[in-house]
């Protein structure tokens, strides 16, 4: 994984700077972040700090309930907990059950570094006897600082996502280590998709559709990327996918119905996310825009073509290396779905980054 430039983190003073050497004969840690699909993978390569930083101990990792079957990629994590984040949010009595559940637990420590109300609150709540947070990037309310026993205050803005988070861990003195995921994808899961490894860098990925319509391109144009696909590299089949959600089935069904054969093979949100990464991993080259499979990409390191949304926040997700090509695309006024790209140079993109099958 390319590293792109930082900022470099300040000394932390006092107990934050020790928090490590302090807590080293943990025998029980828990890292809780409670977000997205790209959240979580962007947690990985600070979750590997901590594993080796606690080589002795059982690591929990408590994610959205909805991605846990991502946590399958590492299994150097002990123990994964789900929390209810999507389609709704966890219920007063859901949360006290994991209050609860995490004070039986009697954890040495528990590490929460975005920084959000209800991970603070659930942090404070644990029991847990030692808890490093992150300081919010507004500061939080008056007593946040009395829910840690250490804290770290790292800006949110404009490092990469999962340096942010390696970045404060070595303010509590965790030694720096490359960044890198970690996650190992068995080519076993391909059998769910009805593909195997042979037919690794032999097709085209794409995972067209995003949250909101905003963030895509048109299906007129989404349409003519496939085509385009299909006519410049003859010899790359066609796999499309989306999540299991009711509004990308309808998308994707839309979509089929543009095209002049259908795709060699079509997951309309019948994937985990695991056996998702595996196709992806497998792919030639994955395309999609500001979406959770952009992510999945960066972390099995495929080759990608992307495009975004304009955002003041870009910077913190969009991965770095010569194999990502991400164009940036504009927000026309009353328009739908994202402008400024254009099909021909998502295409000759691909020529620059495309990997040879077998690789």
């Amino acid at each position: 994984m390319k590293t792109p430039p930082v900022v470099v983190p300040q000394p932390a003073l006092g107990k934050t700077a020790h928090f490590l050497e302090r807590t080293r004969a943990a025998k029980k840690v828990m890292v809780l972040d409670l977000g997205f699909l790209g959240d979580t993978v962007h947690l990985l390569p600070a979750l590997w700090m901590v594993r080796q930083a606690y080589p002795q101990a059982r690591l929990h990792v408590a994610v959205a309930a909805h991605v846990t079957s991502l946590m399958d990629c590492v299994p150097w994590v002990d123990q994964t907990w789900g929390y209810m984040r999507f389609p709704r949010h966890a219920t007063l009595r859901e949360n006290w059950q994991l209050i609860t559940a995490l004070r039986r637990e009697k954890f040495d420590v528990l590490i929460n570094l975005n920084g959000s109300d209800r991970s603070s609150w659930l942090t404070f709540f644990s029991g847990a006897r030692e808890r490093l947070g992150r300081l919010p990037e507004k500061g939080g309310p008056p007593f946040w600082r009395q829910m840690f026993t250490a804290h770290v205050d790292y800006p949110f803005k404009p490092d990469p996502i999962y340096l942010q988070r390696c970045r404060c861990l070595e303010l509590a003195g965790f030694p720096a280590t490359p960044p890198h995921f970690h996650a190992e994808i068995n080519p076993a899961h391909l059998r769910t998709a009805e593909m195997s490894a042979a037919d690794t860098g032999n097709y085209f990925h794409l995972s067209p559709f995003t949250t909101a319509d905003y963030k895509e391109l048109a299906p007129a144009q989404t349409a003519e990327l496939v085509i385009a696909l299909k006519k410049k590299f003859p010899d790359k089949k066609i796999v499309l996918s989306c999540a299991p959600t009711e509004r990308e089935k309808k998308k994707m069904a839309e979509l089929l119905a543009l095209l002049p054969e259908k795709p060699w093979r079509v997951f309309a949100g019948n994937l985990n996310l695991t056996q998702l990464a595996a196709v992806i991993r497998h792919s030639a080259t994955h395309f999609c825009g500001d979406t959770g499979t952009l992510h999945l990409a960066a972390m099995t390191e495929t080759p990608t073509v992307a495009w975004f949304w304009p955002n003041p926040g870009l910077q913190q997700w969009i991965p770095a290396g010569e194999q990502f090509q991400v164009v940036v695309g504009t927000q026309p006024p009353n328009a739908q779905y994202l402008g400024g790209i254009a099909t021909e140079n998502l295409v000759a993109a691909v020529q620059t980054i495309l990997k040879p099958a077998g690789a």
